[in-house]
């Protein structure tokens, strides 16, 4: 066992388990950002997302969309999925080096929208067709 998966606190999450099937299995984020922040995760220690095998990848989208719609009818009107890779960040309470999805509850003008993403609006600029030919050649080449 690596010393990696010995010191991951994802490893050792089994009674804080709220759901599971085969490979994957799903708890409440602690931290979390709203009530319902739910995070789910390969039952194997796994820190790059491109290496789930497809069984994997079925098994957690089987959990999320189980939990999506659960989210849906109890607590929101909506749902964010969200999956982040930032090895370039240490490790601390708000970042694991264990593949994870966040799933939380969402609805119109609620928590995260008021206090975060209503000021995100100025981000986002038109989409320059030169940035569409350079993606394609990137995901193009071999």
């Amino acid at each position: 066992m690596s010393t990696q998966k010995l010191e991951c606190s994802f490893c050792k999450i089994k009674p804080e388990v709220l759901k599971e099937n085969k490979r994957a299995q799903a708890f409440l984020s602690n931290p979390r950002k709203v009530p319902g922040h739910f995070l789910v995760i390969p039952k194997r220690h796994i820190e790059k997302p491109w290496e789930l095998t497809n069984e994997e990848l079925v098994d957690i989208f089987e959990l999320i969309f189980f939990i999506e719609s659960k989210l849906v009818q109890k607590l929101g009107e909506g749902a964010d999925i969200r999956q982040n890779y930032r090895p370039f960040m240490q490790r601390n309470n708000l970042k694991q080096d264990h593949v994870h999805f966040h799933v939380y509850p969402r609805y119109r003008e609620d928590y995260l929208y008021k206090v975060s993403e209503k000021f995100e609006t100025d981000l986002f600029v038109d989409l320059d067709p030169s940035e569409i030919n350079e993606f394609s050649r990137l995901l193009n080449d071999d």
